[in-house]
């Protein structure tokens, strides 16, 4: 027999009736039933009863074994009474009746419970993360996460792909979020980091010639943290082909993103024909470049109803700026007044002056505003909307750039509070043609908006002859439920356009060359149209498993201040190591003024 197991303890069923067993893993729970005690024993694979008998000599050690110490059992595997089977539990037809027992490590006092998951403060979880992993949820998550990892990486063989790893060490990049930087010790003064993203070595495959690759690609940057971006690493399904346009992408990745969703799903519906919204029509039906189309309303322009009207607020803003637009926000089933009410007030703690609203009943609307613009405009509101006796509708009003995204937030807090969401079903679209350029809001130059590198919609005819803010890139973001999974671009392959472009934006040439001359100088011996996107992996995981923070589909994750609490790390370093790496620490000052002492 073997040392540890004949069995795991998910394994045993009914056939197993009448064999002796050995089964090992970590006592789940114990319960003393009228002189009977059992034990739940725990492993990877599942959860199988222990019984032991009063009579047995390993009966008081039985007693006295803590809950989370390993423990070996061996036994016979006996039928469980009818009124005792559990259908529940894969092995809840049989119970092993004991016959040897050893405690194979003992458990010190739990500063958290495995057994029944109640909610715990995140520090604790994340010090014991190991205890923290035990926990069922969390468990079946991280091999959620493997399975899906295996799926895709299969697919994607299948759809031929391969998988090519690119560096970890490599140059900091002057766009996006900041770097996290290694001193070399052989280079002193000189400093590796972490890639963002393998976006420029990925490129570099294709002008390689390796036509299509992709990778579990781990990312790293330094970034605060949210509920669905993680401090520190995340990882990606990175993917780029060659020879293709926006739409030859699309084909590619929506059919895979689609069935591993139908796959581990659980039976939710999943789009079948992912939609494509403008960017700009995107901002102005949900107030957002990531739309949770689960949520059934879209906005609508109204300005016209208030253009000249009564109602001064609005009608002084139109008549003063012609940017000025009014939109309207649908709320079926919300007409009452302590419904608008709450949401006006909510809109008060957001920090607005208010959520202006209508709601309808006997045939006509009904609020401070219906009277203000009268019957006629009312009607005009109500029936462009499509709004019954029972509804409401609330307004927006202003320079649409500038109260866009609390538009979009008050879209989605009614669609909560109504209950119009249908959450059973994972809502795809995809996101394009973002505008290539933007003004700065403060220093009124143009600037790049989306994606630097991407090849705009026309070429260089576009670059030469539109006005830079009509100028579209080929640019497209992939949204699931509210979340935006990646980003993607058909990419600037082409030396000349993107200096073009970058010139536009105001970089000088030289600067393109000294920042990105490592690329540039690529594309100059003969670089193969291409594209690709980068689908997170981390995130995917996240809505997969129904989870609202992506610490709970991570295994070994940071908390809110990208500290691992479990391993102590960012921590010190000794004087040596910093000697070696010729590194002198400049350390910030204290309240009191002095330098915090260092260890």
């Amino acid at each position: 027999m073997h040392l540890y197991r004949t069995h795991t303890c998910g394994a045993l069923r009914a056939e197993n009736i009448d064999e002796h067993v050995r089964v090992s893993g970590w006592v789940h729970r114990k319960r003393d039933h009228g002189g009977l005690l059992f034990i739940d024993l725990r492993d990877h694979y599942g959860l199988t009863q222990l019984v032991i008998e009063p009579s047995s000599p390993h009966f008081a050690l039985a007693e006295q074994i803590r809950a989370e110490s390993v423990i070996r059992a061996d036994g016979k595997v006996v039928a469980r009474d009818d009124e005792a089977r559990n259908p529940n539990l894969p092995t809840g037809d049989i119970e092993v009746y004991l016959s040897e027992l050893e405690i194979l490590s003992e458990t010190g006092d739990l500063p958290l419970p495995v057994f029944g998951e109640p909610d715990y403060p995140e520090d604790i979880r994340l010090r014991y993360r190991f205890l923290d992993l035990r926990r069922d949820t969390l468990h079946r998550n991280i091999v959620l996460r493997s399975d899906i990892i295996s799926w895709l990486r299969q697919r994607m063989t299948a759809d031929g792909f391969r998988e090519y790893q690119t560096p970890i060490l490599t140059a900091s990049s002057p766009e996006g979020a900041r770097d996290f930087l290694v001193p070399s010790r052989m280079h002193p003064g000189k400093f590796y980091a972490l890639p963002q993203a393998p976006q420029q070595f990925k490129q570099l495959l294709m002008v390689a010639g390796f036509d299509r690759y992709f990778q579990i690609a781990p990312c790293f940057r330094d970034e605060d943290a949210r509920a669905d971006r993680s401090p520190g690493e995340f990882y990606q399904l990175d993917l780029e082909m060659s020879f293709v346009t926006q739409e030859d992408v699309f084909a590619c990745v929506e059919p895979v993103l689609r069935d591993v969703f139908q796959a581990f799903g659980n039976g939710k519906r999943v789009t079948e024909n992912f939609p494509r919204i403008p960017y700009a029509e995107a901002m102005q039906k949900y107030g957002s470049d990531k739309p949770d189309l689960r949520i059934p309303i879209e906005m609508q322009d109204v300005t016209p109803a208030f253009d000249g009207s009564d109602f001064k607020i609005f009608a002084n803003m139109i008549a003063k700026d012609e940017r000025v637009r009014v939109w309207a926000i649908p709320a079926k089933t919300g007409g009452s007044r302590a419904f608008c009410d709450r949401m006006n007030s909510w809109a008060q703690g957001e920090g607005q002056p208010g959520l202006g609203y209508i709601f309808f009943r006997d045939g006509e609307g009904a609020g401070p505003l219906a009277k203000n613009i009268g019957a006629e405009r009312t009607e005009q509101i109500r029936s462009q909307l499509g709004l019954e006796d029972g509804d409401a509708v609330f307004f927006c009003a202003g320079v649409p750039k500038a109260f866009a995204e609390f538009a979009g937030r008050a879209r989605n807090r009614i669609g909560m509070e109504l209950e119009l969401i249908d959450a059973d079903q994972f809502a795809f679209c995809w996101i394009v043609d973002f505008p290539m350029f933007e003004t700065d809001e403060t220093t009124g130059k143009l600037d790049f908006s989306h994606n630097p590198f991407s090849m705009p919609q026309g070429g260089m005819e576009a670059l030469e002859t539109q006005d830079p803010l009509d100028i579209l890139g080929y640019q497209y973001d992939i949204v699931c439920n509210g979340i935006e999974l990646s980003s993607g671009a058909i990419r600037n392959h082409k030396p000349e356009i993107m200096l073009k472009a970058f010139a536009i934006a105001g970089y000088d040439a030289e600067i393109v060359e000294q920042e990105f001359g490592g690329m540039l100088n690529a594309f100059r011996f003969g670089a193969p149209p291409h594209g690709g996107i980068a689908p997170g992996v981390d995130r995917i995981v996240m809505l997969l498993a129904e989870q609202e923070n992506l610490r709970e589909v991570v295994a070994f994750p940071m908390n809110q201040q990208a500290e691992d609490l479990l391993m102590q790390a960012p921590a010190p370093v000794s004087n040596a190591q910093l000697r070696e790496l010729h590194i002198r620490p400049n350390l910030p000052k204290t309240t009191s003024g002095e330098e915090p002492t260092k260890e």
